[in-house]
């Protein structure tokens, strides 16, 4: 039964390893890697906006409650 699971992590490891040698030298690894740039930019200008977001609505709460008092 080890035997066999050790068979079966090595093959998985030996795919996972040929994975990524297409995904570096393979047909469409250059638009890849900027797809993968452009996501994580994207990501974190969704991220920044939307702590400007609510810090922006946070300080407009609390002036606007201290203008009522």
């Amino acid at each position: 039964m080890e035997f066999n699971e050790n068979i079966k992590t090595e093959l998985e490891r030996k795919i996972k390893e040929l994975e990524d040698l297409i995904a570096e030298k393979g047909v469409g690894a250059k638009q890849l890697k900027k797809a993968r740039r452009t996501q994580r930019n994207i990501n974190l200008a969704v991220i920044v906006g939307s702590l400007i977001t609510v810090a922006g609505i946070t300080a407009w709460a609390v002036s606007s409650s201290r203008h009522e008092d």
